[in-house]
């Protein structure tokens, strides 16, 4: 929402941006892994139903905000698909970035003030710029998201959820309560199964990755970024002008294909 006000986007536009998330489930994208989604995108199907049930309809209506067109509206400095900068895959590298603590304030305000738009697109005007962002946003989708220690707790959680699910110990409904809610549901059923698997869930799992002898193979949702310049009065692709930034490309989309193989140790 403040990324959308930042760069002049209508109030309209930053409400819809506040609002973007309130679907995620708890554990955000596990629940992916547990339905099998490959596209990721649970939160978004289920996007409409959460807000329908929810008080935002008649708090919009209010102040006299036509909630339909508001929320379930295609805004541009919102939401782009991949490789586009967007103001949601903006937010959440950096915020999550910072809190990891690889990029600095510093880092960040600079990058933020480099942010123009353009023919209504985010882009950015330095090169120094699209380079320390297109690095940083693959430390967060492959150095993190692909780590082998969250690879295996994706996988062990989405395993005992879905367990749990089968044996209607919980139900879809329940993914919309607060994380340790859903946990303790499950601590608190007498299911063995569902309490050995809740057991692998600790602070001391060691784990290496290993090709040959693995025990979890994982793909995660193919996520490039490839910023858009302005340069010299038009928008060009990063990859097109920046040697680094195409060959950062090319290496994550071979590590998307490949997948993380996981050893347990």
């Amino acid at each position: 929402m403040l990324l959308i006000k930042q760069l002049g986007g209508s109030l309209e536009e930053q409400i819809a941006g506040l609002l973007h998330d309130v679907s995620h489930t708890a554990f955000s994208h596990v629940i992916d892994f547990v339905l099998d989604n490959k596209a990721e995108d649970y939160h978004e199907e289920i996007f409409m139903n959460v807000i329908m049930n929810s008080e935002i309809p008649i708090i919009l209506k209010k102040y006299n905000y036509d909630y339909e067109h508001l929320l379930f509206n295609t805004w541009n400095l919102l939401e782009q698909p991949a490789p586009d900068l967007c103001a949601d895959r903006v937010d959440y590298t950096l915020r999550d970035m910072y809190t990891y603590g690889q990029a600095s304030l510093e880092e960040i305000q600079l990058f933020l003030n480099d942010i123009i738009v353009h023919q209504g697109k985010m882009c950015l005007q330095s090169f120094e710029r699209a380079e320390w962002f297109v690095k940083t946003y693959y430390q967060e989708v492959l150095d993190f998201f692909m780590d082998p220690l969250n690879i295996y707790a994706y996988d062990k959680l989405a395993q005992t959820l879905k367990l749990a699910l089968d044996k209607k110990i919980i139900t879809l409904t329940d993914f919309l309560k607060e994380d340790h809610e859903l946990i303790e549901l499950m601590k608190s059923s007498n299911d063995r199964q569902v309490q050995s698997l809740l057991k692998q869930l600790h602070p001391n799992v060691k784990v290496r990755v290993d090709q040959t002898e693995f025990d979890i193979h994982q793909k995660n949702k193919t996520r490039l970024i490839d910023p858009l310049l302005y340069h010299e009065n038009q928008l060009i692709r990063a990859s097109e002008l920046l040697e680094n930034v195409r060959e950062m490309n090319v290496a994550a989309k071979e590590k998307f294909q490949q997948g993380v193989f996981v050893k347990i140790l």
